[in-house]
This record gives structure tokens, C-alpha cells and sequence, in this order.
């Protein structure tokens, strides 16, 4: 292994009321992956920050290729040679492709932008790294999995001598994940160093050289990956033991349908067609698939936001329409969305706000809002939620992924859904945070509450689900008891084209 490329030594950052990195160090070599890990809150986002000039430092020292720098900005950063894919995507959705990767560095003539210059530019790029997509198609209209590469495609054009990698493969497909190790290897090869955060330990274990480990906001320490094991891992992250990944089942489903879809369609030529299922009361029904399956589309013409031609949906015996959210919340029907960051978080507003906005009748009487009664629901349920947050006025976009995950779900239980769907509930959350998340689940269908969950985490719809429904492109195509289930199981029927 080379030299350091990197020296991050003692650093130190106090945000209001919490102090986010206390004494933190990362050394990282030349031409490795570096994985960098802990649970939700440990401070991982933030160090990373710190070194992309987002943050500054309130202690320590940042020292590249030898020299001490002091990182006042993210231009400044990609000066020298550092650039960050980061967890939450921001592309500007009504421009091209093109322009979001070249974005303040557009090829000129004269006073004019060469927009020939640029698709030249764009194309050769995605041959480097093997991406087929159109240049000029707005960015909009990509898939969250395509705009991730996009992404990547855009840290690699800068030459980077350092890439932070912030759960790059959160929205990717396995064999978009493999076409990543493809080019974190091409990357290797050239010198560079990837920093990379992840909660996948066979993702870690297969492609990192070093593992760094944080836990609130400390350094923990490094180890060669070679020397870790999954249990080691998630032992040194929470600081415990954790023998089991999902916490055991101790209760069982009711044989009492409370939601009955039959036929559901969508207008959409490439969309869904003909789903029908049922959900019995106390259960966890699962829902697997590939990308592009349709399953998020599904559930969200259950919630009334994607518009259905053909198909009934009866609840607790009795035929009904949704034709918004509002009718199904109406219902006792809540949705956490895949998306968050774009679908879920009103990131200016507080937590609090963020809390109680789907329940905030609740705490009106006569058109005036009781802010004690606001604060004492927001306060109560994040606390079973175990959500970490300075105060409940804290902006929602200062907490972590998980965090705000973690919000966002107790935003839902205070609506007392009777069905709770969870679209991809723990993407992007540590295994602490998740086991949290799958008590409170269990706990919900023991109470008698129906719940779907989509996962595209294999071992989380083994795990979790009383039932999997098993779709392909846009079709239901087969059932699974969760005794009888296995991966091989649900891949047949998730590559079963009809």
C-alpha cells in the first residue's frame, strides 16, 4: 500500500447543543478504498464535510498529499483534487444530464457555451465508465438508480485524486453495484483513493482494503478489511453484541382481510397491470422485486398520488376510491415514501413540524394551533423512535439519513394508521437503527396493524415478512410464505417476465 494521501488528525466540530466530531482521525493511503463506518449519528457525513469544505472544522488539522490545507469550500476542495458523491441527490431536475455534470465548468467559445463541446465531452465520459445514457435527456426523468451513476460518472470527471463515496449504492441495482466495483477498481488503478460509507457489510468486506470505524462521534479505530467479519463490524459499531440481525416474532397474523386489491392498472403503457392482493390484519406483507418492477407505483396509487384506469381496492369489506393522500389518510392509511430527501422531509421546517404535519388537527381548536400539545406528541413519539436530535426546533435537514428516516416515521404512527406502508423503510440506515425500526414493526402487528413493506434488501424480506408478493415489470408474479421463502425462491419469480 502507498503512502497517505490523506491525514485527517483531531478533528473536531460543535454544532448548537451537540458536539458532532470529538477527536477524530483518518488516515487514508493512495490507490485503496477506505470504508468509513458507524451507526446513524456516529459523525461520518460530517467528517466528510469537513474534508469537502461544506463544514469547517472547529479543531484539527487536514493534511493532502503532505501539505496542511484549510478547506474553506467545496470549489476549493475540488481544487484540490477531492470530490464527494453525496448520500442525498440534488440534480437540477429540469436541466440535461450534461449540464448537471458540467455545472460551472461548461466548455466555452468565446462568450457562448459549446453545447457541441459538451455532448462530445458527456459521451466520452460515459464510454469511460460505461453508461448508457442519453447527454441531452433532462435529469428529471431519470430513475434514481440511473441519476446515482450519473453521479459518480461526474465525481470521476474532475480526476480526482480522492473520492468520498457517501452510500453510493443505496438506489443501485446488484448489477449496477457490480458495474460500480468496476469502476472503483479502474479508479484504484490510477492512484486514486475512494472514501467510502456504507451499513452493507458484504459490500464493505468485498471492496475495501480499510475500515475505519466512528461510533457518536468518536474514532474508534482501523482495521484492515481482511482481519473484519460482519459480527466484528456491527460489534465495534454499536459497541455491543448483536447475535441476532431481526428481532424474534411474537405474534401471529390474523386470517381477517382488512385491504383486498383486485386488477389494479395503471394508464401508464410501461406500469403496472392486473395487481391483485390481500392484507390480513396483523401482518407484514413483503413486497420484493427487481428496479423496475413497479412496486413503489403500486403503493402509491393506493395512496391516492399515481392515477389507476381499471381495479378496486376494498377496505374492511367495502369498496372505496382514493383520489389523494388526504382520502387515504382519510382511511387509516399511511405511506413512508423511497425517496425521502425528495418525497418525505421538509427540510427548512423543524422536527417538530416535520413531526406532526400529517396529524396536525389533532392539536387545533378552532382554528388555532396548541404548540404544548404539538410538542408533547413530536416529543413523545421520537423518543420511542430513539431519534437522535439536539431539540425538537432543530432544522430537519441537520440530522442524519436515519434520523430523518426516523421522523418521518413517527410523523406516521402519530396518524394511528390501520395500514402503514413502508417503501424501503431502513435505506441508507445502520444496523442499530434498523433492528429499532423492525422492533417497532413487530410491535405494530401485534397491536393488530397491517403493514407492506417494499425492500430491494434481500435478507430484510426474509427477515420481516409474514408474506412476500413477488413482482416483474409491473406484474404479480407469485406468492411466498415467509417459512417457505429463499432468495433463489424470490429471484425466479422476480425474473419471471409474463
Amino acid at each position: 500500500m502507498g503512502e497517505y494521501i490523506l491525514e485527517m488528525n483531531h478533528i473536531t466540530k460543535v454544532f448548537p447543543g451537540v458536539k458532532a466530531l470529538d477527536d477524530v482521525s483518518l488516515k487514508v493511503r493512495a490507490g485503496t478504498v477506505h470504508a468509513l463506518m458507524g451507526e446513524n449519528g456516529a459523525g461520518k457525513s460530517t467528517l466528510m464535510k469537513c474534508l469537502f469544505g461544506i463544514y469547517h472544522e472547529d479543531g484539527g488539522e487536514i493534511i493532502l498529499s503532505g501539505k496542511e490545507e484549510k478547506i474553506m469550500n467545496s470549489k476549493q476542495a475540488l481544487d484540490l483534487g477531492v470530490s464527494m458523491i453525496h448520500q442525498e441527490l440534488h440534480p437540477i431536475r429540469f436541466r440535461p444530464v450534461m449540464e448537471n455534470i458540467w455545472l460551472g465548468r461548461f466548455p466555452m467559445k468565446g462568450v457562448a457555451v459549446d453545447k457541441k463541446a459538451m455532448i462530445q465531452k458527456t459521451k466520452e465520459l460515459f464510454q469511460e465508465v460505461d453508461l448508457d445514457i442519453d447527454p441531452e435527456v433532462l435529469a428529471g426523468k431519470l430513475s434514481a438508480s440511473n441519476l446515482q451513476l450519473v453521479e459518480i460518472a461526474r465525481a470521476v470527471s474532475y480526476n480526482s485524486k480522492i473520492i468520498i463515496m457517501d452510500e453510493p449504492t443505496s438506489s443501485l441495482t446488484e448489477n449496477e453495484t457490480q458495474h460500480l466495483f468496476k469502476i472503483i477498481k479502474q479508479l484504484q488503478a490510477k492512484g486514486c483513493a475512494i472514501i467510502y460509507i456504507s451499513h452493507k457489510m458484504e459490500e464493505i468486506l468485498k471492496i475495501a482494503d480499510e475500515v475505519t470505524i466512528m461510533r457518536d462521534g468518536q474514532y474508534v479505530g482501523t482495521w484492515d478489511s481482511k482481519d473484519l467479519t460482519t459480527d466484528l463490524i456491527i460489534s465495534r459499531m454499536v459497541g455491543r453484541d448483536m447475535t441476532n440481525r431481526f428481532p424474534p416474532k411474537e405474534y401471529v397474523p390474523s386470517d381477517e382481510v382488512v385491504l383486498k386489491v383486485e386488477g389494479l392498472t395503471s394508464p401508464m403503457e410501461k406500469s403496472f397491470k392486473n395487481v391483485s392482493f390481500e392484507l390480513r390484519k396483523g401482518e407484514i406483507l413483503g413486497i420484493g422485486g427487481l428496479v423496475g418492477a413497479q412496486r413503489t407505483e403500486v403503493v402509491e396509487a393506493i395512496f391516492g398520488l399515481r392515477e389507476i384506469v381499471s381495479g378496486t381496492i376494498i377496505k374492511d369489506g367495502r369498496p372505496f376510491q382514493i383520489k389523494s393522500p388526504r382520502d387515504a389518510i382519510g382511511e387509516n392509511i399511511a405511506l413512508l415514501t423511497e425517496e425521502r430527501r425528495a418525497t418525505g422531509i421538509f427540510g427548512i421546517l423543524s422536527v417538530l413540524d416535520n413531526t406532526v404535519i400529517a396529524s396536525q388537527k389533532k392539536y387545533a381548536k378552532n382554528g388555532v394551533l396548541n404548540n404544548r400539545k404539538r410538542a408533547e406528541a413530536a416529543g413523545k413519539s421520537n423518543k420511542e423512535l430513539r431519534t437522535r436530535t439536539p431539540n425538537l426546533e432543530e432544522l430537519m435537514e441537520n440530522l442524519s439519513g436515519g434520523n430523518q428516516q426516523k421522523v418521518l416515521l413517527a410523523r406516521w404512527l402519530l396518524t394511528d394508521p390501520d395500514i402503514l406502508i413502508l417503501d424501503e423503510p431502513t435505506r441508507g440506515i445502520d444496523v442499530g437503527a434498523k433492528y429499532e425500526i423492525y422492533t417497532i414493526m413487530h410491535r405494530l402487528a401485534a397491536q393488530g396493524k397491517s403493514i407492506i413493506m417494499i425492500s430491494s434488501e434481500m435478507p430484510e424480506l426474509l427477515g420481516m415478512s409474514d408474506r412476500i408478493m413477488v413482482m416483474c415489470e409491473g406484474r404479480v408474479t407469485g406468492f411466498l410464505k415467509g417459512e417457505d421463502a429463499d432468495s433463489v425462491k424470490v429471484m425466479n419469480y422476480a425474473t419471471k417476465f409474463m
